[in-house]
């Protein structure tokens, strides 16, 4: 864990730190110094999940939620050497992080174009993200085998010694258009041709928080206002501050409309596809 954690310091030239996420307690910040490893592994045995956020943010983008076969598409070469910048963590089993560091600065209307072409988590919102620290086991529930136990997450790739270079023209071909409304679902409802994401996948500070990440993702995906409703009523299983039928719809109501508008407010149309060799 020591050699990670020095890798991780190059990585982010010295400007991070490890955050503790306890599903109940909320997150607080920790220093990534080696002595607090002992301190980190035993929150980590005890259900919270350990983090990682570099300070210079405008420097860093998390694609979150990729494949093996998206990792090597967007972040590797035609000659399977690495793209410039890239530190890939395995957070679960083929379940894949990368941190991009870029040679300028980003906007954030900038990190949603690129982490929308490189089909990132779209609930992952790249405004404070935080990843997953390699090296600590990766406690979300839908992880935990028969056998108790639960992954971890493993550092694969991090180059240190250079950044990606990002083209600014990128941006100007990309332009998005105005922001299109909400579509409405196909007759019938959302066709999904895979069984739904569990609600355990967008786990955060509070179940709030996790509720509307979770809402977030399924109006992505097309899922229907009623599927939703069902989903977040099936897989909440703590209702102590929604008590009553009127207050849990009245809350679960809530939760959906303002996440219609962040997607209203926040969707873009955009036309070009990206190529194998870009971005870095």
């Amino acid at each position: 864990m020591d050699a990670v954690l020095r890798k991780l310091h190059r990585f982010f030239r010295q400007k991070w730190h490890l955050a503790v996420l306890h599903p109940e307690k909320g997150r607080w910040i920790v220093q990534p110094h080696p002595d607090h490893i002992p301190y980190l592994k035993a929150l980590n045995a005890s259900g919270c999940h350990i983090l990682l956020q570099p300070l210079e943010q405008s420097r860093y983008l998390l694609a979150d939620d990729l494949s093996w076969e998206r990792v090597c598409r967007h972040h590797r070469q035609p000659d399977n050497t690495w793209r410039p910048g890239r530190m890939v963590v395995e957070t679960s089993p083929h379940n894949f992080q990368v941190w991009i560091r870029s040679a300028h600065p980003l906007d954030l209307h900038h990190k949603r174009i690129l982490l929308h072409m490189l089909h990132s988590d779209p609930a992952a919102d790249p405004n404070n993200r935080f990843g997953r620290c390699p090296g600590f086991r990766n406690r979300k529930p839908c992880h935990r085998t028969p056998d108790g136990q639960y992954p971890l997450s493993r550092l694969i790739w991090v180059d240190y010694n250079s950044s990606a270079i990002i083209p600014q023209h990128l941006f100007q071909a990309m332009t998005p258009s105005s922001p299109q409304p909400f579509p409405p679902p196909p007759p019938g409802g959302a066709v999904c041709l895979s069984s739904p994401p569990s609600r355990s996948r967008y786990l955060r500070a509070t179940e709030s928080e996790t509720d509307f990440a979770y809402v977030l993702a399924l109006l992505r995906r097309g899922y229907s206002e009623h599927a939703i409703r069902s989903l977040l009523i099936e897989q909440r299983t703590s209702w102590d501050h929604h008590q009553g039928e009127r207050r849990k719809n009245a809350y679960i109501n809530t939760t959906i409309a303002k996440a219609k508008t962040i997607i209203q407010n926040k969707s873009v149309q955009i036309t070009p596809k990206i190529t194998t060799n870009r971005p870095g």
